[in-house]
């Protein structure tokens, strides 16, 4: 990948923005972000939070994981992503690491590897979404704590949780180590 992450994104909610028919102004209002902020995240001078990403992201009818696929026209669809050409990107406020692990635009399933430091938390507090997303999210090292609407789960390594995104969802790592997880999403793409 040549382009930079923060550029990706930039490019992306772009492309998705005006795909949606959404002005500036529209999308700050149907996302809660201000106008300036998306206007720097668009231009690729700003890198956004999680937090914010999951706000756009819900506003334009999308996964958070599309914020970080190539144009189509970019990139014709491959069935095979390389390693090196996944996009990595780590979330300012908290330090978590996700790579988007799936071809994109080939399946309707989107693969999400995170690594997430010890203590930290982050919640997504949107929930009406104009598309209905799924995903599992499967353990692999370490322990989160996940809260989803007024639902409470420990998670431990080799444990997996479903759930439907219809509802504030907040993700914790109370353990002494990094937790590792892997999340599938599905009914997410553009």
């Amino acid at each position: 990948m040549n382009e930079g992450i923060t550029e990706l994104i930039g490019r992306r909610l772009r492309e998705l923005r005006a795909a949606s028919g959404l002005s500036l102004d529209a999308l700050a209002h149907k996302s809660g972000v201000s106008r300036s902020n998306i206007s720097l995240i668009e231009r690729g001078q700003s890198s956004p939070t999680a937090v914010v990403l999951d706000k756009l992201s819900s506003a334009l009818g999308v996964s958070v994981a599309s914020m970080f696929e190539p144009s189509e026209a970019a990139v014709a669809p491959s069935p095979l992503a390389r390693v090196a050409d996944q996009p990595v990107w780590s979330d300012p406020a908290s330090g978590y690491v996700r790579r988007n692990v799936s071809p994109p635009g080939v399946s309707p399933l989107q693969l999400v590897d995170v690594i997430f430091p010890v203590g930290q938390r982050v919640s997504f507090e949107t929930s009406l979404r104009d598309a209905d997303i799924h995903q599992i999210v499967w353990m692999i090292d370490g322990t989160m704590e996940i809260a989803h609407g007024p639902d409470r789960w420990q998670l431990d390594a080799g444990d997996c949780l479903a759930l439907r995104l219809d509802a504030p969802i907040s993700f914790h790592n109370p353990g002494a180590k990094a937790a590792r997880y892997l999340v599938a999403l599905t009914g997410a793409r553009p």
